[in-house]
């Protein structure tokens, strides 16, 4: 039942990226950028960054609504009487404060047995962190913290939009390379075009080429980040709190889930990939972030 449910999310929030992005440039009046006398740049410019950048920040914009519906994040009510819940919600708003967070983020929890915390919404204002029933059953009070400060750091830091900023960018770029030089091999030399089925297959080839270069470029940024928010919880929990956490996520990589989502700051658990393999991770080893917290000054 829960995969149906996310296909469903899936294919329907798919469906109003299409839709929506579709009306965008009927708005903006982009005609289509092939014409007799070649490619017209300003509309395929304008054509990829609508369609790089507006899927990935309308799934930014839903991206809270996403994580309750599909991953069954159950929003903590702050005046709750559990007194489990009831902590993890203080600690949550104690960190934010320290942060100095607009808002108070939402705090979710949601039954899987994963070790794992995320962080996503639109803005600062809009925040929503979550953990799961594996954290708070396998991570003690001062271990949570450091991982809810490590999340924490990832709001205050802007992550989850320069994340989306990044991916869209570079969307935008792979989609607009591949359609100029799938352009200029199917012209023939007398100037006429080729089939359009294969222009559309070349055009496919490239954007998968030309994507993972762009994964190499996003997945680079997305480790730094995540010492970065290793850093930032080490000021506002402590070092040794956030020392702890990672140890404690070392000896549970089993149960970590290693899907990434440029809209999601997760603690991800990366173990020691092989050096091409390792260009692709969105998280450095926990051995590099451990060593790293441990010489900060």
């Amino acid at each position: 039942m829960r995969i149906a449910k996310r296909l469903f999310l899936f294919m329907a929030v798919n469906v109003l990226i299409l839709v929506t992005l579709s009306f965008t440039l009927n708005i903006l009046g982009v005609r289509p950028y092939l014409s007799m006398r070649g490619i017209d740049y300003n509309s395929l410019m304008i054509f990829c960054l609508v369609w790089g950048m507006g899927g990935a920040f309308i799934s930014l914009g839903l991206s809270r609504i996403l994580a309750k519906w599909m991953m069954g994040v159950q929003v903590i009510d702050p005046g709750t009487s559990d007194p489990a819940m009831a902590s993890l919600v203080q600690t949550v708003h104690n960190l934010a404060k320290a942060a100095g967070l607009p808002k108070m983020p939402e705090v979710g929890y949601y039954n899987s047995p994963e070790i794992n915390a995320f962080a996503t919404g639109p803005t600062k204002s809009r925040a929503l962190i979550a953990v799961s029933a594996g954290l708070l059953e396998n991570m003690d009070r001062e271990q949570l913290e450091g991982v809810l400060g490590h999340e924490i750091s990832h709001i205050a830091n802007g992550d989850m939009v320069t994340m989306t900023l990044l991916q869209g960018i570079i969307n935008a770029f792979v989609m607009f390379l591949a359609r100029v030089i799938a352009f200029f091999i199917t012209r023939s030399k007398d100037g006429e075009k080729s089939s359009p089925w294969m222009n559309y297959l070349i055009v496919m080839v490239l954007e998968i080429v030309l994507s993972a270069f762009g994964m190499i470029a996003v997945a680079a940024f997305s480790r730094w980040r995540e010492f970065r928010a290793d850093a930032g919880s080490a000021r506002l929990a402590g070092r040794e709190k956030m020392i702890n956490a990672l140890e404690a996520l070392r000896r549970t990589a089993q149960y970590a889930d290693l899907s990434g989502n440029s809209s999601v700051a997760a603690m991800k658990i990366a173990g020691k990939p092989k050096r091409f393999f390792g260009l692709f991770a969105t998280h450095p080893p926990l051995e590099a972030r451990i060593e790293r917290l441990k010489a900060a000054v």
